[in-house]
């Protein structure tokens, strides 16, 4: 069994679809799919969705895009979003420096509480970073520092330093479709330095596709080219990637009941 950590099936792309997007990923070996929550007025439809399939789980957030729009004064509502029985993570948060299309201020504020929300409530912080690794390291090291919390980097595209800085905090690493592109070979370099045990993977769906099937609307069934390319990677089979990546979700994202 694969599992997606990171997808958004609440997003347009899928609307009158998800069913069948869902069968697909059950029939590529696909036993659990996570539904990143990236705005809080939209969150209702990430949760309807995760409701819906049993196989199907959520988190709560507020993307970084989007900080400056919900800006967040402590992490109450987010704590109180995450009582539900479908909301397995907080996030995703964090900061990306590329795009900017919130103020700085506010992202960092933002991914503050999202991670004082992780701290109380015990759900790993999913983080998204790009072009920020300074003050992601900072943010992650101080907040720490007041209190452990789990989480991972999902879609990795850091260096090899953010890697080394997460791990060290005991976070995890997950792997995207980018990690599959031909000009990616630095980053299969920095991936190829991760502890096996401290993978994931996921499509972040639908953004993304891996290769082969790059130019189409990325969906959770895809994950397996992601996992294969990573398996290639560490040397492994591909029905042992699977299995550690799995167990690595489970133990990081301990909410979620195991398909039976």
């Amino acid at each position: 069994m694969l599992v997606d950590s990171h997808c958004h099936l609440d997003f347009p792309d899928f609307a009158g679809k998800v069913d069948d997007v869902v069968a697909r990923a059950r029939a590529a070996g696909v036993g659990v799919c996570v539904s990143i929550g990236t705005e809080l007025k939209r969150f209702p439809g990430v949760r309807a969705v995760a409701e819906k399939f049993p196989d199907v789980w959520c988190s709560v957030g507020v993307h970084p895009h989007e900080s400056e729009k919900e800006l967040l004064d402590d992490a109450a509502v987010l704590i109180a979003e995450a009582a539900h029985p479908k909301v397995v993570g907080i996030g995703e948060t964090g900061l990306d420096y590329f795009y900017e299309h919130a103020p700085r201020a506010p992202q960092q504020a933002n991914f503050r509480n999202h991670i004082a929300a992780a701290r109380a409530t015990g759900l790993p912080v999913i983080v998204h970073t790009r072009d920020a690794d300074d003050d992601t390291i900072a943010i992650l090291r101080d907040e720490m520092a007041k209190g452990a919390f789990t989480g991972l980097i999902h879609c990795f595209t850091g260096t090899q330093r953010l890697a080394d800085a997460a791990l060290e905090l005991g976070l995890y690493i997950s792997v995207s479709g980018i990690a599959t592109f031909k000009n990616s070979a630095a980053l299969r370099e920095v991936i190829g330095t991760v502890p096996l045990e401290r993978l994931l993977v996921e499509t972040d769906a639908p953004f993304l596709a891996p290769v082969p099937q790059r130019g189409k609307t990325n969906e959770p069934a895809f994950v397996v080219h992601t996992a294969n390319m990573l398996a290639e990677l560490k040397s492994v089979s591909p029905d042992g990637l699977a299995a550690a990546t799995t167990e690595n979700f489970f133990r990081l994202f301990s909410k979620v009941k195991r398909p039976s």
